[in-house]
């Protein structure tokens, strides 16, 4: 197995891939480049639609179109290109905080997380926001972090799981799906810190965990920040695999293809160095890899 990439076209800072089963297109955001994309793999072109704000993350809306976690709001956009209506605030100070890593659950709640990014204050936190009832019920579900990422569910939906980058550590909770409900958190995987003086050649540093995945096994697929891979942890939080990456800084993957057996990953090039992107000239591209097993599906957002 090897990775491809999708396309020479690279991106600042992609995050936020999902596989789009009924278009069979897949789309993720360009963060600072304040850009939702979307791509057919087998042609290998890519749209841009420019946001106002920098995206977060994104899913799609079992009614059509998109729900998007921008910097000053969660907006609804019923088709491509389409108006942006905002459905929900976030308490947060948009100066210093903004929207990061999220998705959606399997009753439709859309998550969003977000990062301090002064990386001083631990502002960053996790909510959930509910639109089934016809208007926004926004829960905060965890906090007192720095930049939310990682956030996962077991296949059975009885664990959540959401990383937390710069402490290098991935924490799990029971989860209540019905209720909405967290309890019984754990430490689920610590991970190493980062060597003082590091530079990219250092290849002794397996990075910190970014964005996630779950296959239908259960196992979780972590995008490796700046460690140059993607790590597959078991449940119990073993690592049972990884994967070198084309690109320094992975930040997430995401499952697709008609039989959920490729695996996609977001790669970052902005505020890498020039001697980085040398070495790695297609950073900030979107590659695959065929994989054995199969990924969970996208959930779709419910309003």
């Amino acid at each position: 197995m090897s990775w491809q990439a999708l396309s020479e076209q690279v991106f600042a800072l992609g995050e936020s891939p999902f596989w789009h089963p009924q278009e069979q297109q897949l789309y993720w955001v360009d963060i600072p480049g304040r850009a939702v994309l979307r791509a057919n793999i087998y042609m290998g072109t890519v749209q841009r639609w420019d946001m106002p704000t920098e995206p977060g993350c994104i899913a799609p809306a079992a009614g059509g179109g998109l729900v998007l976690a921008l910097r000053h709001g969660v907006f609804r956009a019923r088709v491509w290109g389409g108006e942006l209506q905002h459905i929900a605030t976030l308490p947060f100070d948009t100066a210093t905080v903004r929207a990061n890593d999220g998705k959606c659950d399997a009753l439709g709640r859309f998550w969003v997380g977000t990062i301090d990014e002064p990386k001083a204050a631990r502002a960053a936190a996790l909510f959930s926001i509910d639109c089934r009832s016809g208007s926004a019920v926004v829960q905060q579900q965890a906090g007192n972090a720095l930049t939310a990422n990682g956030l996962a569910w077991s296949p059975d939906n009885r664990t959540l799981y959401w990383s937390d980058t710069p402490d290098h550590l991935t924490h799990a909770w029971d989860y209540d799906l019905q209720t909405n409900t967290l309890s019984a958190h754990r430490s689920w995987r610590q991970h190493a810190p980062k060597p003082a003086g590091w530079t990219f050649e250092n290849t002794h540093y397996a990075g910190r965990p970014d964005g996630a995945a779950v296959d239908v096994e259960g196992n979780y697929y972590a995008a490796m920040f700046e460690g140059r891979r993607i790590c597959k942890f078991s449940p119990d939080g073993t690592l049972s695999a990884s994967w070198e990456t084309p690109a320094q800084c992975p930040t997430m993957p995401c499952f697709g293809g008609e039989d959920l057996k490729t695996l996609f990953i977001t790669t970052a090039r902005h505020g890498r160095s020039a001697a980085e992107l040398a070495q790695f000239p297609l950073s900030g591209a979107v590659f695959f890899m065929r994989m054995d097993v199969a990924g969970l599906p996208v959930q779709y957002f419910v309003d």
